[in-house]
């Protein structure tokens, strides 16, 4: 993986260690700059022993220097919160866990396994809020090519993350962020062309199709295979 995040990660580890001294247990960090997308923002997990009010003062004291360095507000979560929480947010913390690198204390992820019921269940939520996030915007912008190129380009971060969570519900291990995105078009039957172009406006990268707008009916027609697929699926 690139490690020009670390840094700026280690620079964090400070900042949270000044605040939470002992009571910091563990930091990872995670996402698109830890996979190589050095445009976008460090983002961090960071476990503790326990979270004040007086703590979240101390922190928003650093968010001005943390933006400056390029580095997002990291999710700040006690040990107990975490453990509850799994059952809540399995897409949140599986989109984590697969890509992640430990930078202080324990890797809090190992170990862990997220029930595939609640991941399926989660999966198929998202997925149908997609879908009907994309209808409406269509709906909203009247149908001029400027406002559904917007939407197309807005909403492609989240639709690629949706392919990695199937992948992930089907099995697949995969760590490395397109391969798992293209792992999860296939478990759900999706065409490899569509989910290339969704992946290239993920990161504002020039596409094959001049026209983000073009990609609409193909785009939503991938996202109601992507829900046909987990009503389908079995755990």
């Amino acid at each position: 993986m690139n490690t020009s995040w670390q840094p700026a990660a280690l620079g964090l580890v400070g900042d949270l260690r000044n605040v939470f001294g002992d009571r910091l247990r563990s930091v990872v960090a995670y996402g698109p700059r830890v996979e190589g997308h050095d445009a976008t923002p460090l983002t961090c997990l960071a476990l503790v022993s326990g979270l004040g009010v007086s703590d979240l003062e101390s922190l928003a004291r650093q968010t001005s220097k943390w933006r400056r360095n390029h580095v997002a507000t990291p999710l700040v979560l006690s040990d107990t919160e975490f453990r509850t929480s799994l059952d809540s947010f399995p897409l949140e913390y599986g989109e984590i866990i697969r890509a992640h690198e430990r930078v202080y204390g324990n890797d809090p992820f190992e170990g862990v396994a997220i029930a595939q019921p609640d991941l399926r269940r989660a999966c198929e939520t998202q997925i149908k809020s997609h879908l009907v996030h994309l209808r409406e915007g269509f709906l909203e912008s009247g149908g001029q090519p400027t406002a559904v190129a917007d939407l197309v380009e807005d909403s492609a971060p989240a639709f690629t993350a949706l392919l990695r969570h199937v992948a992930w519900l089907s099995g697949d291990q995969t760590k490395e962020r397109r391969a798992a995105t293209l792992a999860g078009a296939r478990a759900a039957g999706i065409s490899d062309a569509v989910v290339a172009d969704m992946i290239s406006l993920e990161h504002r990268q020039d596409v094959r199709t001049a026209d983000p707008a073009r990609l609409f009916p193909d785009y939503i027609g991938a996202v109601e295979q992507l829900a046909r697929a987990v009503d389908a699926w079995r755990v």
